[in-house]
């Protein structure tokens, strides 16, 4: 089976967080219109746009930076996970799917249908409440994805949800593209990039059916 690409394309004005420094793609020298031997783009953004993953170090002061990560966190198999609620990522949704220690688990939830419809970053996305992060955390799951820019809500829960789940260990990938995604048992590949010291870094995410 092929692999199919679940990760955000970045180009000049796509959402970013509102207090995030928003992407720029730059095309510093141009073959067409500067009769330059080559091309060459420069790009300024936030580390936290489009497909990305957060380390510890986001939420936790003198925490593990981005190029700690084990790369077993986000290659191998993993689990889509489709949710219904319309606010929130329950633990009551959650609890048929007995989550076990050291899954890989991605929600698909109705992010995956709104925020495609708009280039305006929507603050009432489906996200994890602190104590949906403590029962991630309780089950001991490795490492968690969502269709959305952040696990932690904009207006409440962001803080508290970062904490709770980068504390107990688990790697957090932050807006997949989970639209064309059944649920069901998959191989992820997702790697970010090793920028020494940074708390999160951009990621091209990729899943194949098992």
């Amino acid at each position: 089976m092929s692999w199919q690409d679940i990760s955000v394309g970045l180009r000049n004005g796509v959402v970013n967080w509102p207090e995030d420094w928003p992407y720029e793609l730059t095309r510093v020298a141009d073959m067409r219109a500067n009769s330059t031997e080559f091309n060459l783009s420069a790009i300024s953004m936030s580390v936290h746009i489009g497909t990305h993953m957060d380390s510890p170090l986001h939420f936790l002061e003198d925490a593990p930076a981005m190029e700690t990560m084990p790369l077993d966190a986000t290659l191998g198999p993993c689990r889509v996970i489709e949710l219904h609620d319309e606010r929130l990522i329950t633990v009551e949704e959650l609890k048929p799917h007995a989550l076990q220690p050291g899954e890989r688990i991605l929600f698909k939830t109705r992010n995956s249908d709104r925020q495609w419809t708009t280039d305006t970053f929507l603050e009432d996305f489906v996200h994890i409440p602190a104590p949906t992060a403590q029962y991630l955390a309780d089950c001991r799951i490795r490492t968690v994805g969502i269709d959305a820019l952040s696990v932690g809500g904009y207006n409440t829960d962001g803080g508290d949800c970062h904490r709770i789940l980068l504390r107990a260990g688990i790697w957090i990938i932050e807006w997949l593209d989970l639209r064309n995604i059944a649920p069901g048992p998959y191989e992820l590949a997702c790697l970010p990039l090793k920028l020494i010291g940074a708390e999160g870094a951009p990621a091209r995410a990729a899943l194949r059916p098992l």
